[in-house]
Formats: C-alpha cells, structure tokens, sequence
C-alpha cells in the first residue's frame, strides 16, 4: 500500500509545485526580458537575475524528476529550495 499511496502523492505535489512554478515562469519571463534589454544596453548580464532564473530552472528540473519516479525527493514547497544545479558564468 506504500507504493500506491507516494503515487497519490506525487499527483498532489505534481499540481501544487506545478501551478507554483508556472506562475513563477511568468515572473522569470520578465526578468529574462529586463536582462535582454540591460545587456543589450550595458553590455553586462546582471548577475542576480540570471541566478533568480537558475534557481527557478532547478526547481523546475527537481519536479520534473519526482514526477517521472527518478527521486523521492519532494520539489518545492514541500522541500527547501534546492541550490543551483549551475553555476553563473561571465
């Protein structure tokens, strides 16, 4: 019965970190654009907005991996916040 039980759960989760992250998307999409336009401007990338963007790409990545039963690891927000699978290259 555990099995099938962490696999209601990982419906759950799936759409609880889900809907979270798709809002998210909407906000790294303009900080994407605030970088675009900045660096086309400056001609430097600001630094804390590409790694705002990473974390939400690992956090996308971790529930991506809990959901195809890779990891029990549960995503964010029922999990900390994973660090940065990359790191910021100038």
């Amino acid at each position: 019965m555990g099995e099938r039980l962490e696999t209601l759960m990982r419906l759950v989760v799936g759409i609880i970190s889900g809907v979270i992250l798709y809002v998210w998307a909407y906000l790294i999409g303009v900080f994407i654009f605030i970088n675009f336009i900045w660096t086309l401007i400056s001609g430097k990338r600001i630094r804390e907005i590409a790694e705002l963007c990473e974390v939400w790409n690992t956090q996308k990545y971790m529930l991506v991996r809990y959901i195809q039963f890779l990891t029990n690891e549960r995503p964010f927000p029922f999990n900390r916040l994973s660090k940065s699978i990359s790191k910021f290259r100038k």
